[in-house]
């Protein structure tokens, strides 16, 4: 069967990219840290229709897909575009004001809490909380619970805080909503590991062409050559994992969602974290440094391997179904 992208997701895709590489060019990373959500920003990306990719359109929302929302993640990522916006998206068809950009979302599993406190990404600038439980989804909305505690990150461009009293609050969804919301931000979370991925093999091509030793292109030295075929091959197969296995969850007859998500996430993480860290690589002395853009890439994949279960997490998941327990 030959897959490929119909002119209307392709346009898509280059839309939002032209968006990013406008409000948020690669050269002016370092002035992210730190800085809150723009909220004329946010209501720009509403407007575009970001928000409202996985919302039906009776509900205010676009009613595409799964596929389409992991074309524009992937941007996301190559941009390393701050923000709660993979949260928002998810919430939009439970939460009301999400898919319009009236209200940012964030969220954690209910497991990540202890004794009603919990570690949140951008909590600073959230207007509602998800608890994601077994059988419920919960909504929390912040002007009810203690500003939160500022934590140290580890991405700078993902800030973390704390928040306190966490109990009660309004059930959104149930059971089945739970679970969709897993498996849409687990397949949604390697779209945007892809687009590190991507990112990183582009930043180190673009450096093994310019940096010249002995009067030559380091690119053209074997293993240099080595490592970026490496970081090709593995990003091209974390690309095609993550749209296979987005086109499943908007079509489950084709295989088993679970399954293709935890493939997805499970290889774009691995491309990612390995591809930011050969990007580290190939800059050399560079490439350690603070401000230096494979840098940031390595921060935002390990923050993102854990998001929506890690990778070893998937790995056992997809072990026990290739060997099932006796």
């Amino acid at each position: 069967m030959e897959f490929g992208l119909d002119p209307g997701q392709v346009e898509l895709q280059q839309t939002v990219e032209r968006f990013f590489a406008d409000r948020f060019p690669l050269d002016g990373v370092a002035d992210r840290e730190g800085v809150p959500v723009n909220r004329g920003t946010w209501a720009d990306l509403a407007a575009m229709g970001l928000f409202g990719l996985l919302t039906a359109e009776d509900a205010g929302g676009s009613g595409l897909g799964v596929l389409e929302a992991a074309l524009a993640f992937e941007q996301v990522g190559s941009y390393l575009v701050p923000g709660p916006l993979l949260w928002t998206v998810l919430a939009a068809p439970l939460v009301d004001g999400a898919a319009s950009g009236d209200r940012i979302v964030g969220g954690i599993e209910a497991g990540s809490i202890d004794d009603g406190s919990a570690a949140v990404e951008h909590a600073p600038d959230l207007d509602v909380l998800l608890v994601v439980e077994d059988d419920r989804v919960i909504a929390h909305r912040t002007t009810d619970l203690a500003p939160p505690e500022p934590l140290a990150p580890l991405d700078p461009l993902t800030p973390v805080g704390r928040f306190v009293g966490l109990g009660g609050g309004e059930v959104v969804g149930g059971a089945d909503a739970a679970a969709e919301l897993r498996r849409r931000g687990a397949v949604l979370a390697a779209a945007v590991l892809v687009g590190v991925a991507s990112r990183a093999l582009e930043t180190a091509r673009a450096y093994a062409l310019e940096r010249h030793q002995f009067d030559v292109p380091i690119g053209s030295f074997q293993a240099i050559k080595h490592l970026l075929a490496d970081m090709y091959v593995a990003t091209s197969l974390a690309q095609s994992s993550t749209y296979a296995a987005a086109a499943v969850l908007d079509d489950p007859r084709a295989d088993d969602p679970g399954r293709s998500a935890a493939s997805a996430k499970l290889l774009a993480a691995d491309a990612a974290i390995n591809g930011a860290g050969t990007a580290v690589q190939v800059l050399g002395g560079m490439g350690f440094t603070w401000a230096m853009l494979p840098h940031y890439l390595l921060k935002r994949a390990w923050v993102l391997e854990q998001s929506f279960g890690s990778a070893d997490d998937h790995a056992l998941r997809l072990g026990s179904i290739l060997v099932p327990s006796p």
